[in-house]
């Protein structure tokens, strides 16, 4: 549920560009704050993971997304520019050829990290906010113990890598003041049986990259840097993890306060993390959950009935 709630940065942002990676549909954390920037008067650019571009855009221009286009004053969220992306790749060379060859690929280029920075320098010259929301586990649904090398390396890579080279290469076109936000979550810092496939180490390490990244961007370019722990939402991307549904009546049932995790209240907040109104605010964890994360026992175990 997204667009309910009125966002109390309005105009906060007039005149200044936001890069969001990682739309691809308009239920995640990622489409809430481009639409809670977009009403604080921000422009959007968008990038779009490579093989679900062409859906979006088609959704886009015939109309499928106009009523979580909707923002508090009536008016529909406008996307200056959607780029194709795949954080996992920086360059051109680095991309094997077999995704080269890849038929989800035909019809796109300028893709890689390197390549979007440059074209959206070319198209806009800077920016001012960047907003990180992506996660890829290839082996998610399997047990830690039974993930691959290559299937843990591609969950860092996806997931938290690709926050460094984000930030990397669009740092030189960020403007002085500017800031950048993710998306982690409570494994990162807790056992989520199930949450598996080295995605709960590619969160720790977000974690532990963004008070690094908070220092180095904010000595080199004055970006400050912090990330958002939200609880579970049940987004498209979310349900390959395969118990989304169960998380959430998890969460509902324990946290301290038994409501619904909106994705409106995590995008306000990181639309107050990046905004002048958060100047001091920098290398943080800011938890998004309801409370959960203050929980050492789950309330709602059978053991406690007995």
């Amino acid at each position: 549920m997204t667009g309910e709630t009125s966002s109390p940065y309005l105009f906060v942002y007039s005149g200044k560009r936001a890069f969001i990676a990682g739309v691809a549909d308009d239920n995640g954390y990622g489409w809430a704050i481009a639409k809670a920037l977009a009403a604080a008067g921000a422009e959007i650019l968008v990038g779009t993971w490579v093989p679900a571009l062409n859906i979006f855009e088609t959704s886009l221009r015939r109309g499928k997304f106009d009523n979580s286009c909707r923002l508090p004053n009536g008016s529909l969220m406008e996307i200056s520019k959607v780029y194709p992306l795949d954080a996992v790749y920086d360059t051109p060379e680095d991309v094997p050829e077999d995704v080269k060859t890849n038929k989800r690929y035909a019809g796109s280029s300028n893709w890689t990290v390197t390549e979007v920075a440059e074209s959206v320098k070319n198209d806009f010259g800077s920016i001012d906010i960047l907003v990180h929301s992506l996660a890829n586990g290839p082996e998610v649904t399997k047990l830690l113990l039974e993930t691959s090398r290559r299937g843990y390396l591609g969950a860092i890579s996806a997931s938290s890598y690709s926050f460094v080279s984000l930030l990397q290469y669009f740092l030189p076109i960020m403007n002085p003041g500017g800031a950048s936000v993710s998306l982690t979550y409570i494994a990162s810092e807790r056992t989520i049986p199930g949450y598996g496939g080295g995605m709960s180490s590619a969160k720790a390490a977000l974690q532990s990259d963004t008070r690094v990244l908070a220092f180095e961007a904010g000595r080199k370019g004055q970006i400050r840097v912090n990330t958002i722990s939200a609880g579970p939402l049940g987004s498209r991307a979310a349900k390959a993890i395969g118990f989304i549904e169960k998380m959430i009546d998890y969460s509902y049932s324990n946290a301290p306060l038994q409501k619904e995790l909106l994705a409106d209240e995590v995008s306000n907040t990181a639309a107050f993390l990046v905004s002048p109104r958060a100047s001091a605010v920098i290398g943080s964890v800011v938890f998004m959950d309801n409370g959960l994360n203050t929980l050492g026992l789950a309330i709602d175990s059978p053991t406690l009935s007995a």
